[in-house]
């Protein structure tokens, strides 16, 4: 296995660890997430509950598919999805380094989309 190869295998691993612990964190419907729906229209509780757990399950098959068969849409979702999800921190009144220590949220997965359009067959 060439260094590429490595560094692939690295991020897939990152990548989907990253969105199966908020995938899961989603799917326990944790409190503060579903209080920042409001800031968005979403005041009504079970809805954002609902939005939610939709989320999670969503957060969940894009970890599944990064680890066992990376697709770039699904890669540049990932991107999309990262830094949205880092941005709504300040959105949401948190400090803008809750977005700056997010980073690698988006910036992961657009390495291992970088990575992948440079090798043959993908």
């Amino acid at each position: 296995m060439n260094n590429t190869q490595k560094a692939v295998w690295a991020l897939r691993i990152g990548v989907a660890g990253e969105f199966l612990g908020h995938g899961v964190f989603a799917l326990q419907g944790k409190q503060d997430w579903i209080n920042w729906f409001s800031n968005f229209g979403v005041s009504n509780p079970s809805t954002a509950s609902t939005l939610l757990v939709l989320v999670g399950i969503l957060d969940l098959l894009v970890a599944l598919v990064v680890l066992f068969k990376p697709l770039k849409p699904v890669l540049l979702w990932a991107v999309f999805w990262g830094f949205w999800t880092a941005l709504v921190r300040p959105i949401v009144g948190q400090p803008i380094w809750d977005f700056v220590e997010r980073f690698a949220n988006w910036a992961a997965p657009l390495a291992l989309y970088y990575l992948l359009s440079n090798q043959p067959n993908n």
